[in-house]
């Protein structure tokens, strides 16, 4: 299958780079001309517009930053919903909104071809190797037919069910691990107000009920003092915003989601919406005058797990 891939950021990147090991016939569309020369010299084709890469491949993907950047993709002139042909796939991979999500299938649907959505989730480390979770909505037919790209870009492959429920168990699973970031920040806090070693404030973390996935990561870089872990502040603010969206459709009183949302708001403008988004622990290094760095974490997470065959749950 020819695949053309539309949106080369931080995760985008990784997940086509992974398309060019695994010998796919790849085609990219980018604003970033330097990131599209990179591709090029490694052997990737080069669109020159969106619609010169939907009419040249079967299968187009998209992973762009922002609902409106996706919107700009699929509903403008010469855009995918315009070019798009019968039986060519459209699997959306960016984390945006569930009702234009929606919206965006209906207009690809409408021309015969497929949508899916198959937003990632386990970090930018975990799509570099392939070994990145993929929750995938849209018709069972159509998952069946792109299984073969997604075990490429996967590790553990989840079909959610019909188009738009993938959407909300991604904002579900970044709200958690933004959650779960913030709250660090207080531990950290306290764990170094307290004078305890913060290696084995890490291991004891690690072996405990107070674990998570986002301490396994972020702390490590945060205790380098990088914070570098290739996610900003502007994209985790969007992605709490659309968690907080779909409860208010959905008449739910949120309680501790708008509190973490102000503590995202005012590290973002304390360190820039391009700040790594694990920065937001700084808030509290630099209220109370200290640091949490301790030696022999790294600056930036490499995934060591071995790679095994993508499969479908």
């Amino acid at each position: 299958m020819k695949i053309g891939f539309i949106g080369l950021g931080n995760v985008g990147g990784k997940l086509a780079s992974n398309l060019l090991n695994n010998n796919f016939d790849l085609m990219v569309f980018d604003k970033n001309h330097e990131v599209l020369d990179q591709f090029k010299k490694r052997g990737s084709k080069i669109a020159t517009s969106i619609e010169e890469l939907v009419k040249k491949n079967d299968i187009l993907i998209t992973c762009l930053p922002s609902p409106e950047a996706c919107k700009d993709v699929i509903e403008s002139p010469k855009g995918i919903a315009e070019c798009i042909n019968e039986n060519q796939i459209w699997m959306e991979m960016s984390t945006t909104d569930e009702d234009q999500l929606k919206k965006h299938a209906s207009l690809i649907e409408n021309k015969n071809a497929i949508a899916l959505e198959a937003p990632v989730s386990g970090g930018c480390h975990r799509a570099a190797t392939g070994n990145i979770s993929i929750f995938v909505g849209g018709k069972r037919e159509g998952f069946e037919k792109a299984l073969p790209v997604l075990s490429c870009l996967g590790r553990r492959i989840l079909h959610v069910g019909d188009f738009g429920s993938a959407s909300i168990l991604k904002v579900i699973t970044n709200y958690l691990a933004t959650v779960h970031l913030v709250s660090l920040g207080e531990a950290w806090t306290v764990a170094k107000k307290s004078g305890l070693d913060l290696n084995k404030a890490f291991k004891g973390i690690a072996a405990s009920s107070g674990n998570s996935f986002v301490h396994e990561t972020e702390s490590q870089v945060i205790l380098n003092g990088s914070y570098n872990i290739n996610f900003t502040m502007d994209l985790v603010e969007k992605d709490v915003g659309l968690f907080e969206n779909v409860a208010k459709k959905l008449g739910i009183d949120l309680e501790i989601s708008p509190l973490v949302l102000s503590i995202i708001k005012d590290a973002k403008e304390k360190y820039g919406s391009r700040a790594w988004s694990s920065m937001v622990v700084k808030r509290l290094e630099d209220k109370y005058e200290t640091d949490f760095r301790a030696p022999g974490f790294p600056e930036e997470l490499v995934d060591e797990e071995e790679k095994v065959k993508g499969y479908e749950i």
